[in-house]
């Protein structure tokens, strides 16, 4: 308990909040050539790794109380090339705007996200972008740098989606190729329950997307 994720030496994607699967940084996993990829990647999330937390990063989690100088110290991490982050957004989302939340709910999520932003600062990534619904998070974040919709990048279904970072956006926008939204909204066809399952099924960063931003932002 309370160790150091290992980072290898190979160009380091760091996904933060990324699920099970860490679906954003797919596809950086899967650049290149198998027996030597120009990209490896850690994926933060306690559904991904137990005991994993962006908020604690690079420490992991630990049931006993530590004194602070057995926390590990960010400023001892090796480079790290890119920085993506999805932090849950139930709180901050438009689709849940008419449900009021304490002020303990936004602090929680809060702490979350500004943990994204604070390893981005001080890791100095070459790129680092941060993901979330339309809601309320502009808020306490300001302007996005841009947004998309799934079938802008051939998921053909809707969930407008918007970016803060520092990140290749004009490239990323030139990649866009719609395509139809024949599935409609996955924030409500079959995707509108509360369970931690629809809710996990709603996070997917869409695999075109994700496609895309590899490829514009190597």
């Amino acid at each position: 308990e309370g160790g150091m994720t290992q980072i290898p030496l190979q160009r380091t994607i760091l996904d933060l909040c990324g699920g099970k699967q860490g679906s954003w940084s797919k596809p950086y996993a899967l650049a290149g050539d198998p027996a030597n990829p120009p990209y490896t990647r850690i994926v933060v999330d306690p559904l991904a790794f137990l005991g994993s937390d962006a908020r604690l990063f690079p420490s992991l989690t630990s049931a006993t109380p530590r004194k602070p100088s057995e926390f590990q110290d960010v400023r001892d991490l090796p480079q790290i090339h890119g920085i993506l982050a999805a932090p849950v957004c139930t709180v901050f989302s438009g689709s849940g705007a008419r449900w009021p939340r304490s002020d303990d709910e936004i602090r929680e999520a809060l702490a979350l996200v500004d943990a994204c932003v604070r390893l981005a600062y001080v890791l100095k990534p070459v790129w680092w972008a941060m993901e979330n619904p339309v809601g309320k998070l502009n808020k306490w974040l300001g302007d996005p740098v841009m947004s998309f919709q799934p079938n802008d990048y051939g998921d053909p279904y809707t969930k407008r989606t918007l970016l803060w970072g520092n990140f290749n956006a004009a490239g990323l926008e030139a990649a866009k190729n719609p395509v139809p939204a024949t599935e409609g909204s996955k924030l409500w066809r079959g995707y509108g329950g509360k369970s931690e399952r629809t809710k996990q099924a709603r996070s997917i960063t869409p695999p075109g997307f994700a496609q895309a931003f590899c490829d514009t932002n190597p």
